[in-house]
């Protein structure tokens, strides 16, 4: 079959849209997991299983290949994933599935203030207003009004931050580093990482529910790959806008399985966050263009 080039955004929608559904369905999982096991546990089983399903992949790469002058940038990718993850999951074990990721996706809101920060990278006064309006949602979302902003709701947002500072990372590393030695140590350093809170959080999974870490480090791959195919055949700013498809599926899950209903603060709120979202992502499309 001959290879699609970079010019398909409908093909990569729907390769963005599988992925989100893998990610959604993998958080489902960690719902129904996480009141009888230790988020730490699951990160860590996340990322094993994640690492043995890449395997085969990445024992195809050389010695030579895998060498890297910048180890620093790997570690900082792998340590805000991990932070990512680990605030995902706990999130995902109190909030409604819809809520924690959404507050993860802010991470699109995070991306341009991170970049600026790190790589001095220009923010027009256009994605200013958007990263705003984006965090106004964020407000509806967490409806201080109410008095208290709970702290799954903060450590959910903070999943969103962690997030993008891995996404600047990646942004960072790809001027010297393949994309297959950044998912080498991502997947390596990940595993390792993840087994250090181990030491005190151990908990050995019932023979039920090996099976579900199984499919939960299985959905996580295979959204990754998923999503790596999608990037290679349409511009992220064309379609990363299609990973917004994760709150539905999230929102689905939890009403047909928890009866859980977001109410209109929720929603509204993420009309603001995706708007937002979206011209910051179509705004990095025309920089990119016109740099071209």
């Amino acid at each position: 079959m001959q290879a699609l080039g970079r010019n398909h955004p409908a093909v990569g929608a729907l390769y963005i849209i599988g992925a989100a559904l893998a990610f959604s369905t993998m958080g489902a999982l960690v719902r129904a997991l996480s009141g009888r096991m230790p988020g730490e546990v699951m990160v860590f089983w996340r990322s094993l299983f994640s690492l043995v399903f890449l395997l085969p992949w990445l024992l195809r790469l050389s010695l030579q290949h895998l060498g890297s002058r910048h180890l620093h940038l790997h570690v900082i990718r792998a340590t805000s994933g991990l932070l990512s993850m680990y605030c995902l999951f706990y999130a995902l074990g109190h909030l409604h599935i819809a809520e924690a990721m959404l507050l993860n996706q802010t991470a699109t809101l995070f991306v341009p203030f991170i970049a600026y920060l790190w790589l001095r990278e220009y923010v027009p006064v256009k994605v200013r207003w958007a990263i705003f309006i984006g965090f106004m949602g964020v407000v509806m979302v967490l409806h201080p009004g109410d008095g208290i902003i709970s702290w799954p709701a903060l450590i959910g947002l903070a999943s969103g931050l962690a997030a993008a500072c891995s996404v600047v990372t990646i942004r960072r590393s790809v001027r010297t580093e393949p994309p297959t030695r950044i998912v080498f140590y991502f997947s390596l350093f990940g595993t390792l990482g993840s087994a250090i809170p181990l030491i005190w959080t151990w908990q050995t999974p019932s023979h039920h529910d090996f099976p579900l870490l199984m499919l939960i480090g299985a959905l996580a791959t295979t959204g990754q790959l998923l999503m790596t195919r999608a990037y290679a055949l349409a511009p992220a700013a064309q379609i990363g806008p299609f990973t917004y498809s994760s709150i539905l599926f999230g929102a689905l899950y939890g009403w047909f399985i928890w009866s859980e209903a977001p109410g209109v603060w929720f929603w509204s709120g993420a009309l603001f966050i995706i708007a937002g979202g979206v011209v910051a992502l179509r705004d990095e499309l025309r920089r990119r263009v016109s740099r071209n």
